[in-house]
């Protein structure tokens, strides 16, 4: 009897144990849950508060340079001009050049040489690999929305933003590109690969979307046939000769070529003066653009460019009248071609729409 006494009050109290242990379980059960719940609730908090950083589509710089850039600075507080970091830069200069700082002054264009340039000779094809050279080391990154070319001479008319705003506004390429009719333009040995009736000309100075770069980067015809634009070499007096030059040509026949036209606003952004008829100095005259020194540098210069709100193509009888986010605008965001003193001196007068530093000129 005595057994059978002890037997249930051991059962019973390995039932009272179990429930104990099940009454905790439930207990740290809950409590694990309303923990996470509340912590759950917290980070959601602080996520509505604290919303993740989204990288802003860039504007990928592209400059062609000789040699360093002497516009350097003035470009140092153009892109100073924004926090964002909505912009990349890249550098095409002669093979084994290294932009350092015994070799510019920015900080922004340190190390932005891209490793694998060429030789560049005005005039011939190898400003057309220049300028996919750039394409291709500025694809890879895919915030990289808009490509623009820049001379090593070009300025900034306004501020950052301002043209950030302006060249994203729109979902077109900015390409000038018009018919060429003049006589020994188009060479016959370009058909069928390049007929005539595609046969453009313009600006080499494109911004291009996206897809139109990649457009660029990925053709293989064109850019590798032999030299068919011109049937000899440029003389040694290339004034001499006003024949087709490569880069003048390539990209807006391109586009044409591939039925991309419709996706391009036929106009170029940068601003280059080619009337020098009037000029008085006969080292100026001819079919070079102007460049612009020390004593062209005047408010009253960039006034006038800034000014400009149409273009007027005479081979095709066409005003482009000039929009940005559907309203009237000038046309241009850059101007060409620039001496460092010319630059240094409108910077100076603060008539580029950036500041210059205080210590610019210690």
């Amino acid at each position: 009897m005595s057994k059978r006494k002890a037997s249930t009050s051991q059962k019973s109290h390995h039932k009272w144990r179990r429930k104990i242990i099940a009454v905790l379980l439930l207990g740290f059960c809950f409590s694990t849950l309303l923990l996470v719940e509340t912590q759950y609730s917290r980070i959601k908090m602080l996520a509505s508060q604290y919303p993740p950083t989204v990288q802003k589509p860039k504007i990928a710089f592209l400059f062609i340079a000789r040699n360093r850039l002497p516009l350097d600075m003035v470009w140092d507080a153009f892109f100073q001009g924004d926090i964002e970091l909505r912009y990349s830069i890249f550098v095409h200069s002669r093979p084994g050049f290294i932009l350092n700082k015994a070799t510019t002054r920015s900080i922004y264009f340190l190390n932005r040489q891209v490793n694998n340039s060429i030789q560049v000779d005005w005039g011939g094809a190898s400003m057309i690999q220049a300028e996919r050279i750039l394409l291709e080391a500025a694809l890879p990154d895919p915030s990289n929305e808009r490509f623009v070319f820049l001379s090593d001479s070009c300025i900034p008319l306004y501020n950052f933003t301002y043209t950030y705003d302006y060249i994203m506004s729109t979902s077109n390429s900015y390409v000038d590109s018009f018919a060429d009719t003049k006589e020994g333009r188009y060479n016959p040995k370009m058909h069928p690969v390049v007929p005539v009736h595609n046969w453009r000309k313009g600006s080499q100075w494109v911004a291009l979307t996206r897809k139109h770069a990649e457009v660029v980067v990925q053709d293989d015809i064109r850019r590798s046939l032999p030299e068919f634009w011109r049937d000899h070499p440029l003389p040694a007096d290339a004034s001499k000769e006003h024949n087709c030059i490569p880069d003048e040509h390539y990209v807006s026949t391109l586009l044409a070529q591939e039925g991309l036209e419709e996706e391009i606003t036929r106009r170029t952004l940068t601003h280059t003066s080619w009337d020098l008829s009037s000029s008085k100095d006969p080292k100026r005259r001819g079919w070079h653009p102007v460049t612009y020194k020390l004593a062209d540098a005047t408010l009253s210069l960039i006034q006038s460019i800034k000014d400009i709100d149409n273009i007027y193509f005479e081979t095709e009888y066409r005003r482009e009248w000039c929009t940005s986010k559907g309203v009237p605008s000038p046309c241009f965001l850059f101007a060409r071609k620039f001496t460092r003193p010319a630059a240094l001196h409108l910077f100076n007068m603060s008539a580029l729409g950036v500041k210059p530093k205080q210590d610019l000129y210690r």
